[in-house]
């Protein structure tokens, strides 16, 4: 393979040997951990490395495809183990390291990629959670605005997540693997743009457990019919928390997030059916949608007569903007998923087949939850809930409704959780605390202590927050935003710059190491922001700049949400009183 550079074959075995700047080059398995000295034209030249070997692989065959069967129920690895070396290797410390040859560092890497792209669109339809907040979202701003804006908000998010593949693929290799949105971001702007993307995903993981938790909250006092205390019903959630929590592998949610799919459309279906053949259910109008832009909309009259269901073709209530936006913002959360689609692409043998899967993934849930937002606002109108299945009025059909949602959200915030953590322990335990890796013995213990607590901080900050819409606009604006439209657009954007200032001397050499750089400093940015397509640099600044100045009007819609919701005296901290039964 041809060096980035331009420089002959050497070969690559060697362990050491003098770069062109005096000091001895270091195989990438004996360097530290995230070592801010490795330059981008190193990341490059293993990227493409592992690409051909990759390609290589599915052509030959040695890389199979996997039935059907086996990803919706997966065995506990579709690669050889570990051998017991790298099995207990703690790659923080460098004696420990510094054993390891380049074939089992390679084969190590290899062997932690195990999900098949259908296990992907799987996992990518089930974290990307949202068909039960779109009903409200369409309430909020009406026919015309919700189908636009939620149409253009889903492309977006589709070239986001290709934005982010394509710099997946150029930086990942199995001697730098990128196993998460923060490597991704340190690779291309350095130690400060890792722990500030660290901070950010580890806090929305966090408050997407919360969110979850806030809503199969809800879904288990209204099952109770308000008698138990609203307060216990998150915390018995908590608990089964502990419980879905130690499952650590993607590879292992292949068939729950496959049986959460069918049970979500299940939900959407008797929903919908039920709605089409009972009203609304009344008693729970101020935790509704037009409760939130208008409660004149949906208060009784002195007769305790409700208003008739209603539709706007735009906005409910040109005079309350913020209702209106915070609605979006639900909307947007149903794409919030981005966050971890790098996480998905480590984890994949073929990663180049993620784009199919996140295409198809984002292109079905499009679908399925434009027709069932749109449906459900045509019944119920301005009364729809938020998740909608809580805003059935037959008890039956609701508890029915209830019992599987709840189901199908513990999935997806074991996933959320999963993940969180693993940022949380990879970021703090294993490079601050020389904590070992999760495969290990050790590893393993560690975790199944830090899940409890992990949930336990969950359960304080949602219980804290019982405005289910409010928070959801909250999170959305100030995090999910950000991963699925501010994010991806900088990134590609640096990445871009520093590739295409690459000069025809300048590059990596497995033997020596990288070459001297020509120039560097803003002078070098600058070059090479303009040396190729610059007009897609361009649209990519400007694309981030729009995403946060909507994740600012966010921000503030969401707050004035949480204040209208707060205004009800019932509610306050871990109240007992149910958000759904506060006006009872």
């Amino acid at each position: 393979m041809a060096k980035v550079g331009g420089l002959g074959d050497e070969d690559p075995r060697l362990s050491m040997a003098q770069g062109s700047f005096g000091i001895e080059y270091a195989r990438p398995q004996h360097r530290k951990l995230w070592d801010s000295s490795v330059q981008l034209e190193e990341y490059l030249y293993y990227a493409e490395k592992t690409r051909e070997d990759q390609n290589a692989a599915e052509k030959t065959g040695a890389d199979h495809k996997i039935p059907i069967l086996k990803v919706m129920f997966p065995p506990k690895s579709n690669k050889a183990d570990l051998d017991e070396k790298m099995a207990n290797l703690n790659t923080n410390i460098a004696s420990q390291r510094a054993v390891v040859t380049d074939d089992e560092w390679i084969n190590a890497s290899k062997a932690m990629r195990n999900a098949t792209g259908m296990a992907i669109f799987y996992l990518l339809t089930t974290d990307v959670l949202g068909p039960f907040g779109l009903p409200y979202a369409v309430a909020t701003t009406g026919w015309g605005p919700s189908i636009g804006l939620y149409t253009v908000f889903g492309v977006m998010a589709a070239i986001s997540g290709t934005l982010l593949w394509n710099c997946f693929m150029r930086l990942d290799s199995y001697e730098y693997p990128v196993r998460t949105y923060a490597d991704l971001a340190f690779r291309i702007y350095g130690s400060a743009a890792r722990y500030f993307v660290l901070s950010f995903q580890a806090l929305q993981l966090l408050l997407n457990v919360a969110v979850i938790l806030v809503s199969n909250g809800e879904a288990l006092s209204q099952v109770s019919k308000f008698k138990l205390c609203y307060a216990v019903c998150v915390v018995v959630w908590a608990i089964a928390g502990f419980l879905f929590g130690q499952i650590r592998t993607l590879q292992k949610f292949g068939f729950l997030a496959n049986f959460a799919i069918w049970i979500n459309l299940l939900i959407m279906f008797i929903t919908m059916g039920v709605a089409a053949h009972s009203p609304p259910l009344y008693s729970a109008y101020a935790a509704s949608a037009g409760y939130s832009v208008n409660p004149a909309l949906v208060k009784p009259n002195a007769a305790g007569q409700f208003p008739p269901v209603s539709h706007f073709a735009g906005l409910p209530d040109q005079s309350n903007f913020a209702a209106s936006v915070n609605g979006l913002m639900n909307a947007v959360y149903a794409y919030s998923g981005t966050q971890i689609f790098l996480d998905f692409m480590a984890e994949m043998s073929q990663p180049r087949n993620f784009l199919k899967s996140m295409w198809g993934s984002q292109f079905f849930i499009y679908i399925c939850y434009m027709m069932y937002g749109l449906y459900m606002y045509g019944y119920q109108g301005q009364y729809v809930q938020n998740p909608s299945y809580l805003g059935i009025s037959p008890y039956a059909w609701s508890t029915v409704g209830n019992v599987l949602a709840m189901v199908t959200a513990l999935i997806a915030a074991a996933l959320y959780g999963n993940i969180g953590l693993k940022v949380v322990y990879n970021s703090i335990g294993v490079q601050l605390f020389n904590a070992p890796p999760l495969y290990t013995k050790s590893g393993k213990w560690i975790w199944a202590g830090l899940v409890p607590i992990y949930w336990s901080i969950a359960y304080v900050v949602g219980g804290a927050i019982p405005a289910f819409s409010g928070f959801v606009g909250f999170v959305s604006a100030l995090c999910a935003m950000q991963f699925t439209y501010s994010f991806p657009p900088l990134l590609h954007v640096g990445l871009m710059a520093q590739m295409n200032a690459i000069g025809p001397n300048e590059g990596f050499d497995p033997a020596t190491g990288p070459l001297a750089r020509t120039d560097s400093g803003l002078r070098r940015i600058i070059r090479g922001f303009f040396a190729k397509a610059w007009y897609i640099n361009v649209l990519n600044v400007l694309y981030c700049l729009g995403a946060l100045v909507c994740a600012g009007l966010g921000l503030w819609a969401s707050i004035e949400n949480l204040i209208t919701v707060y205004s009800i005296p019932q509610l306050n901290a871990f109240t007992c009183t149910s958000p759904l039964n506060a006006a009872g």
